[in-house]
Order: structure tokens, then C-alpha cells, then sequence
């Protein structure tokens, strides 16, 4: 029986986590500094401001988002706020030092938070697949191998692709959903039936689900639009974001009454299929000329997040033996797949209005980014779930599986969780 007691990560996670910050305090001690330059009082305060939501988005939204199981919010909402501190940090330092040739000392702006915290969302996203089959040291670990692996994948399509900051950012929800489900792919499965119990939504924790869901679709405009410098391309991302949300939402009501035999309205595909609008237009946002078809968008991508969470559970479980924590390919891998497509289709649309012969050449641009980021991702998800499968990280065991217990002290409970 002593086996279905969790690993101790009493040594490995102090060890592992404060040797990574104190190797960053170095970093940041030698090769970074601030920026002395003097910014205006009012674009200072609204850079601010759109760092404020991006991390109301980052804390609140994800951590929320992903504490529908009953026996593992604790650790969603926290573990997801050690995330953040960390990724964060990395981030900053690995955009500054991949950004310049030669190395050199990187200059801390408002910028480059926001940049670190768009990055770190990924890692969060990508969590949502493998949250409570994973202790904290791996997570750790596979924090730091998806924001060096997204960082270098991103500075390789600018300077290829000629992309913006805003474009090659975008290729995070593909990224972080593909990411995430194939090092769901390499953990341990079948899982036992005694997690079955254990992975159920209960009333309280769902609605805490959904608290972070409307704090995901409250700021998700600022999200689209905070890289953008252009004004009219900047209104054009919040004005459509707005209006591909508000389609999603209204679809998410009415098409999960339609799929249950009496009507009732499930609040998973909720979570599911709210987002799913944002989510579409993310890359495609400041293209769009007219608000219906944003709205379109939006509709389409209800229809398919509640349809592949109805239909493609059994596939991915039983054929492909994916066992994903927290409905993220619904929320955000085929919904962000609709969106870079309707991105190829509407820059398409661009060449042919400008009277332009480069159709060709922009449709195989934007394709072979894509490309090039779907098959990153793919790839170092296959190599960090083997990563993770060694054992110097202990692992909890599958008996352990979305258990608060085996991070937690509880009051009242027996001595050995």
C-alpha cells in the first residue's frame, strides 16, 4: 500500500526551483538593465494598464479557468501562479538575448513584461493538458523547455517569415494546445479507475471554472490587441474581438442545450466554447473590415469547440490515448486552427484587393509559419513528455492523479498525504 502514497518532493522542489532563481537573479544581475529613456505620463500609464489585464488574464483567468475538478483546486490556482512568477522571469531574459546579435546586455521595458507574460501564457495553456497527472518540478521543467522552444520558434519566424510581434505571438494557442496534448501523449495511461471519481466537476469548483472564464472573456480584446502600434488596426482587433466573443458565447447557451437529450445546459462545454470566438479572431483581428464577419468567427468556432468536445473525447481517449486534463484543445487547438486559417484566407483577400500578383507568395508565407509552428510544437511536446517521464523528478503516482492531497496540508486528514 505504501506505494499509493505521493512522492516526496520535499528535496527535489526546493533544490530544483531555488537553483533556477537564483541562476536567473544572476542572469538578470550581469546582462540586464532598465530603460533610462523618458516616456510620456499618458503612454506610460496605458502600457500599464495593458499589463494590468494581461496579468488579471495570466493569474486570475488561467488559474481559475482550470479548477473545475473537485479534489485539485488548490494546486490549479497555484500552481499556476508559480508558473507565471517563473515563466515570466525566463521570459524576459530569453526574448532580450534572442532579439539581438550579438548578445548583449537586454533593456527592461514595459514592453518586454508584456512580451513575458504573453509568452508565459503559453506555458499555462499548455499546462491545462497535463494539470494533476504532474508535480511542481515537472512543471518546472516544462515551463522552461516550452518558453525557450516558443521564444526561439517566434525570433525564427520574424526573421524568416518577416512577421510582427503581433503575428508571430499568435501562434500561441496552436502551439501551446498541441504542446500540451502531446506531453499529455507521453505520460502514463491508461489512467486507473480510482482517478475516476477524483475527475469530476463538483457545483463550487465549476463556478470557480467559470469565474475564470469571464476573466478570460472580459480582457481578451486587450490580449488581441496589445501588440498592435497602429490605432486604426488596434480598434478594428477590440471592436472584432468584442463581437466574435459575444457570437461564441451566445452559441455556447443555446448549442449545449441543443446537445442534451432534455435541454439542459452543460457548464464544461461552457468553459469550452465561450472563449472559443476570442480565441478565432486572435490572429486575424485587425484584418477584418466588418464586424459580421468577426461575428462568423465567432459562430463557427462555438459550433466546432462544443461539437469536438461532444464527439472527439472518445477518439483521443480510446484510439490516440490522449487523456487531456482541462478540455484545452476545445478551448483553444481547433479554434485557434480556424483562426489561422481564416488569417490565410483574409490575407489572400488583402493581396487580391490591393491589385497585387503576390497572392502566392503571402498564402506560402503565412502556411509555412504556421507550419514550422505547429511541427515545434509537436515535437518538443514529444520531447518534454519523455523528459518528464524520468524518474529523478518523482513523479506522483496514478493513484495520486488530481489529488489536492499529495501537494497540500490539510487540515483533519491522516499523517502521510
Amino acid at each position: 500500500m505504501s506505494s499509493k502514497y505521493p512522492r516526496s518532493v520535499r528535496c527535489s522542489l526546493p533544490l530544483w526551483a531555488l537553483t533556477v532563481e537564483a541562476a536567473l537573479i544572476l542572469l538578470f544581475f550581469f546582462f540586464t538593465y532598465y530603460d533610462a529613456s523618458l516616456e510620456d505620463q499618458k503612454g506610460l500609464l496605458a502600457s500599464y494598464q495593458v499589463c494590468q489585464d494581461l496579468t488579471v488574464m495570466a493569474a486570475l483567468g488561467l488559474g481559475f479557468f482550470t479548477s473545475n475538478l473537485r479534489r485539485h483546486g488548490w494546486s490549479s490556482v497555484a500552481f499556476n501562479l508559480f508558473m507565471l512568477a517563473l515563466g515570466v522571469q525566463w521570459a524576459i531574459l530569453l526574448d532580450g538575448f534572442l532579439s539581438q546579435f550579438p548578445p548583449g546586455k537586454v533593456v527592461i521595458k514595459l514592453l518586454s513584461i508584456r512580451l513575458a507574460t504573453r509568452s508565459a501564457m503559453s506555458a499555462l495553456i499548455s499546462v491545462g493538458a497535463v494539470l494533476g497527472k504532474v508535480n511542481l518540478v515537472q512543471l518546472v521543467v516544462m515551463v522552461l523547455v516550452e518558453l525557450t522552444v516558443f521564444g526561439t520558434v517566434r525570433m525564427v519566424i520574424y526573421n524568416i517569415f518577416g512577421t510582427d510581434y503581433h503575428m508571430n505571438m499568435m501562434y500561441i494557442h496552436v502551439f501551446a494546445a498541441y504542446f500540451g496534448l502531446t506531453v499529455a501523449w507521453c505520460l502514463p495511461k491508461p489512467l486507473p479507475k480510482a482517478t475516476e471519481d477524483k475527475y469530476r466537476t463538483a457545483t463550487s469548483p465549476s463556478l470557480f471554472a467559470m469565474l475564470g472564464t469571464l476573466f478570460l472573456w472580459i480582457f481578451w480584446p486587450t490580449f488581441n490587441s496589445a501588440l498592435l502600434t497602429n490605432p486604426i488596426e488596434r480598434k478594428n482587433a477590440v471592436f472584432n474581438t468584442y463581437y466574435a466573443l459575444a457570437v461564441s458565447a451566445v452559441t455556447a447557451i443555446s448549442v449545449s442545450s441543443l446537445a442534451h437529450p432534455r435541454g439542459k445546459i452543460n457548464m464544461t462545454y461552457m468553459h469550452n466554447a465561450v472563449l472559443a470566438g476570442g480565441v478565432a479572431v486572435s490572429a486575424s483581428c485587425h484584418l477584418i473590415p466588418s464586424p459580421w464577419i468577426a461575428m462568423v468567427l465567432g459562430l463557427v468556432a462555438g459550433l466546432i469547440s462544443i461539437g469536438g468536445a461532444k464527439c472527439l473525447p472518445v477518439c483521443f481517449n480510446r484510439v490516440l490515448g490522449i487523456h487531456e486534463s482541462h478540455s484545452v484543445h476545445y478551448t483553444f487547438g481547433l479554434p485557434g486552427l480556424l483562426g489561422e486559417i481564416a488569417y490565410i484566407v483574409l490575407m489572400a483577400l488583402h493581396v487580391v484587393w490591393a491589385s497585387s500578383n503576390m497572392i502566392g507568395f503571402q498564402v506560402l508565407l503565412s502556411t509555412g509559419a504556421f507550419s514550422l509552428a505547429m511541427a515545434m510544437s509537436i515535437t518538443s511536446g514529444l520531447l518534454t513528455g519523455l523528459l518528464l517521464n524520468l524518474k529523478i523528478w518523482k513523479g506522483p503516482h496514478v493513484a495520486k492523479y488530481f489529488d489536492d492531497q499529495a501537494f497540500w496540508k490539510f487540515p483533519r486528514l491522516a499523517v502521510g498525504f
